[in-house]
């Protein structure tokens, strides 16, 4: 998915440019970089991520950097920033989303002189580069931001760092969040409000879709007020956030440990105790232990140190390897025990039917799984989650076409929780997981736990509706 971070102040901002982008590195698997303009001009860094952290990798360059103004990014996959030079001047530009129609706009963008684009690995278009060409087509730096957001379909968030401060424009359907902060001489805006606190920076305005602001060191220039239209994605609470970050008012743990308790009040299932596969679970079974009252525990406990994420390695093999030894089972907590285990999401299930064979070699004698969303039918088409696979590695998708088999089915009626087609997917998928039982979260009760109008939300990989 990807993150950004932009600083404007009136001291030097590297440092907390730094610890701010590195407050991303949930959102990303790929590529990290900085920016940074001062009296020489820009100077930036660029590197691979996917096996090591961003702070590892991007520290030896502090020293090299200097300046009262910069943009990070977390990337999912293309280098960032970029550094461009136009008749609008030299910037550079990082971008969060996906462009669903990039081939289409970069022959548009090719039909003038001297455009061209580089390809990366894969034969594909760099969507940042991309949305600069496209940007750049324009006579002033909001009219080009505002073209690109028009021509491109699926979602780009923006950062646009130039000699006098940022251009920051949300995309226009609000599907992705940014944020300002401020604290005494500094400006800052982000993806995620986690990056604030240990800045000292505090909340001062949530952008709206589709709004561009310009932060200098006079302070925020509004330059495109925001659309009424929002669809912000509803997988941030669920999945992609960090815990301590909020969206629209609204905190991340907050709606989660709701998540969790809405789970348990149609839930009656005997059990022994609770638990959250660490760490995505766990605010969700913190939320549904305290509604029912049964002891939360901790079956499995991670191994932080040296492990890195389970998903930031590009070969599945590996991320199956580093799930498996980053989890350490804890006998006495799983023998003869009947274990609910709530988890925020089932992608493809891949890792979690190792997990939950694990704990019945450990003796537990039932698992029970509570995912906190509804069943992933339908590949995001708005941000990058799941971009680089099929949609039938979805669990229920696996599910929907062992059922139909090679018939087109009609994916409205697996999306309906009450329909009986709902039920044998479920239970497709319960069956490959080996799992002693498997609710859902209904929709609806989602919806209630985020506290935004289903309007204003995008649930397009639960029922369709984007």
């Amino acid at each position: 998915m990807g993150g950004l971070f932009g600083l404007v102040s009136q001291t030097d901002c590297v440092k907390d440019l730094f610890f701010g982008t590195d407050y991303h590195s949930h959102l990303g698997t790929k590529r990290g970089g900085m920016a940074v303009q001062n009296k020489y001009g820009f100077k930036r860094f660029i590197h691979n991520i996917e096996n090591t952290p961003f702070r590892s990798k991007l520290e030896p360059d502090l020293l090299k950097l200097k300046g009262n103004k910069g943009i990070g990014v977390i990337s999912d996959f293309d280098d960032q920033p970029l550094l461009i030079r136009s008749h609008l001047g030299n910037y550079a530009i990082v971008t969060v989303g996906a462009i669903q129609n990039a081939e289409e706009l970069a022959e548009m963008a090719s039909d003038e002189k001297g455009v061209h684009f580089s390809e990366m690995s894969g034969g594909e278009i760099n969507p940042t580069e991309l949305t600069a060409a496209l940007i750049n087509q324009e006579g002033s730096f909001v009219e080009g931001i505002q073209k690109a957001q028009n021509l491109i379909e699926g979602s780009c968030s923006l950062l646009l760092l130039t000699n006098e401060g940022i251009y920051a424009a949300r995309d226009k359907l609000g599907r992705t969040p940014l944020v300002i902060g401020k604290k005494e001489r500094s400006l800052a805006i982000t993806s995620e409000t986690c990056a604030f606190p240990n800045l000292h920076l505090e909340i001062k305005k949530y952008l709206g879709p589709g709004e561009i602001v310009f932060l200098s060191q006079e302070g925020i220039e509004p330059k495109k007020l925001p659309e009424k239209t929002m669809k912000i994605c509803s997988f941030l609470w669920v999945y992609y956030g960090f815990p301590a970050s909020s969206y629209e008012g609204i905190s991340v743990e907050t709606v989660r440990n709701r998540c969790g308790r809405k789970l348990a009040q149609i839930d009656s299932q005997e059990i022994d105790l609770v638990a959250g596969i660490p760490d995505s679970g766990t605010a969700h079974g913190l939320g549904y232990a305290s509604k029912t009252q049964i002891p939360f525990l901790r079956p499995f406990v991670k191994y932080t140190p040296t492990w890195p994420r389970s998903f930031m390695p590009q070969n599945q093999a590996v991320r199956d390897l580093v799930a498996k030894m980053k989890l350490i089972p804890i006998k006495d907590l799983i023998e003869n025990k009947r274990i609910l285990f709530c988890e925020d999401s089932i992608v493809r299930g891949t890792q979690l039917k190792d997990t939950i064979q694990r704990l019945y070699h450990y003796g537990a004698s039932e698992v029970h799984m509570r995912p906190a969303c509804p069943p992933l039918i339908y590949g995001c088409k708005y941000l990058n989650f799941s971009r680089s696979r099929s949609e039938l590695d979805l669990a229920a998708r696996k599910a929907v076409q062992e059922i139909e088999g090679e018939k087109a089915a009609n994916l409205s009626d697996y999306a309906h929780p009450d329909s009986e087609k709902h039920h044998r997917m479920v239970d497709k998928i319960r069956q490959r997981l080996k799992l002693t039982s498997l609710r859902y979260q209904r929709l609806e009760e989602l919806v209630k736990a985020i506290g935004l109008p289903k309007e204003k939300l995008c649930t397009y990989c639960w029922d369709g509706c984007g």
